[in-house]
């Protein structure tokens, strides 16, 4: 489309409907003829701008010499028009544009009225009037308005600005009429089927903004009708629609379907309204079908980073099998409470000592004792505590993850070189160790897809990988003790008798409250969830996550 006259932004046009008035005169004939009329022009020519009285002229010869300006611009005589401004120079070249980029076919005014002194432009009398432009694609109307000013000398002018063929003022800006410009902003960001809207979950908000800023759609088709461009002519408002375009999409990897499950499940009754979030990956591709949020702390399904709590156990465990040789059957004494490098350390209630405990029945009961017991003994070294460090980056990818569409993810850290009590606590996720919901779901998809798969957001985004792939020893050893977990352990009491489903709940103590956590996977999906102020995992998350898991 050709580049029109400057104009401002402007707000929705009211139509208004032109009848009689001036004009009515075919613009392209009168283009094409050449003819400028012999119009009268002396007011124009005899004012003085330096000479600018303060005092408006009379509504009577403000409305006269606007409606002469107004019937030579109606009948394309453009210089004789222009010659009625106090800028004619700048005036003939903007209404020309006005023409070129509108593809103006006919003009006409209507209404010319004053509407006393301008508030815009001192000593002017205002006139209003309504216009009727017939443009490429379809019929346009809309009110407009000029002030009119006079010099000391008695002599009148149309004060010349861009507003004058549109109300609002952009000296970078130009109408343009036909093919609408392409707006990104519009474009629909939408799950994987396509076509569901994600503008529709509350918690994908922020989310959806910043991908249709960062994302490139594809797709769509424009419309008709007029709109503002900018200098680049780049689409900055659209002012009348005639024919309505389809917009430009981004697809992403979220299910529409999860999704909803998920905004449901994060306001579960028995939350309590604390604030939660939960996080869905397919664990075969690493593809993010959900994530849900509540309360006023944000998006804590991908930025709430807080200690884990007992779900780090799956990362030592793989540790100890990696690092250590041990299996699921090797011992783990499980103690009331443990003293390591002066700390005290003590399980939850309910969990009972068992001297002769396995790694498998420590982890299934959630016995802290046992695994700082082994990690402190097996993964401590004169010293170096970054055996969980190493395992947690070197296996299960921990990093800073780029999920796609430029949307933001604060990242876990599991420190290497901590000290003191810290080198004990961080086995059973407290201490330095913090994580989110959306890393303790990769864990959990790492485990049962045996690799790990960096969760994505938008199909094709590249996903880093981690240096190390899980051995299938290791992945089978953890999907027994997290299925142990699932049907006869902590999470028993939220997911059991769920076919396939492996688990781990955690409960992670943060000044005077504690936060509950639970991860977990089935044969379809793997999930975390994370409740502030949670009692514990499995009475506050393990009712997000059941949701998810049974998609109700």
């Amino acid at each position: 489309m050709k580049r029109a006259a400057k104009i401002g932004i402007a707000g929705t046009c009211t139509a208004l409907l032109a009848l009689g008035g001036i004009g009515a005169y075919n613009v392209v004939q009168a283009m094409s003829s050449g003819t400028t009329g012999s119009g009268e022009t002396k007011a124009a020519r005899g004012f003085d701008p330096a000479a600018a009285s303060s005092e408006p002229p009379s509504d009577a010869k403000a409305v006269k010499l606007a409606r002469a300006f107004l019937d030579n611009w109606s009948k394309q005589r453009l210089d004789q028009a222009a010659s009625y401004t106090d800028a004619s120079t700048t005036a003939v070249s903007a209404l020309r544009g006005y023409a070129d980029g509108l593809h103006l076919k006919t003009l006409t005014f209507a209404q010319v009225a004053s509407a006393g002194p301008s508030t815009a432009t001192a000593g002017a009398t205002k006139v209003t009037f309504a216009v009727t432009a017939q443009v490429a694609g379809g019929t346009w109307t809309y009110p407009g308005a000029v002030a009119v000013r006079q010099s000391t000398n008695g002599q009148l002018a149309a004060h010349w600005n861009n507003s004058v063929l549109y109300p609002g003022l952009g000296d970078d800006q130009s109408l343009t009429a036909g093919r609408l410009p392409v707006d990104a902003s519009t474009a629909k960001v939408v799950a994987s089927d396509g076509r569901t809207d994600l503008a529709r979950f509350s918690s994908l908000h922020d989310i959806v903004a910043t991908i249709r800023k960062s994302a490139t759609p594809t797709g769509g088709s424009t419309g008709t009708g007029v709109a503002v461009v900018d200098a680049g002519g780049d689409g900055v408002k659209t002012l009348r629609v005639f024919s309505k375009g389809k917009a430009p999409v981004i697809k992403t990897t979220i299910d529409a379907s999860l999704q909803g499950v998920a905004e449901t499940a994060v306001k579960d009754a028995h939350l309590q309204d604390k604030p939660a979030g939960t996080v869905a990956l397919d664990w075969r591709t690493g593809h993010i079908l959900a994530i849900a949020h509540s309360g006023a702390d944000g998006d804590i399904a991908v930025n709430g980073i807080k200690s884990p709590g007992s779900t780090m156990k799956i990362i030592t465990s793989a540790a100890l099998f990696d690092q250590a040789g041990l299996t699921p059957n090797s011992a783990a004494p499980c103690t009331e409470s443990l003293t390591a490098n002066s700390q005290l350390f003590h399980n939850d209630s309910g969990v009972r000592a068992n001297p002769a405990s396995t790694l498998t029945q420590a982890f299934t009961v959630s016995c802290n004792t046992a695994f700082i017991k082994d990690g402190f003994h097996y993964l401590v070294h004169d010293g170096d505590a970054s055996a969980l460090h190493d395992e947690a980056v070197n296996v299960f990818g921990m990093g800073s993850w780029s999920i796609g569409g430029g949307v933001a993810t604060t990242d876990p850290s599991i420190p290497a070189d901590v000290q003191g009590g810290d080198q004990a606590a961080q086995f059973i996720g407290q201490g330095k160790v913090t994580a989110t919901p959306l890393f303790m779901a990769s864990v959990a998809a790492t485990v049962r897809g045996v690799g790990f798969k960096q969760p994505v957001i938008l199909p094709g985004q590249h996903q880093d990988t981690a240096p190390r792939p899980i051995s299938a020893r290791t992945a089978g050893y953890l999907q027994t003790m997290m299925r142990s977990v699932a049907t006869s352990g902590t999470a028993a009491p939220r997911l059991g008798g769920l076919a396939g489903v492996g688990a781990k709940t955690g409960t992670a103590e943060e000044g005077d409250h504690t936060n509950g956590w639970l991860t977990a996977y089935d044969s379809r999906i793997a999930v975390a969830a994370l409740v502030e102020g949670g009692s514990s995992g499995v009475n506050s998350a393990g009712y997000v996550v059941r949701h998810l898991l049974t998609g109700s």
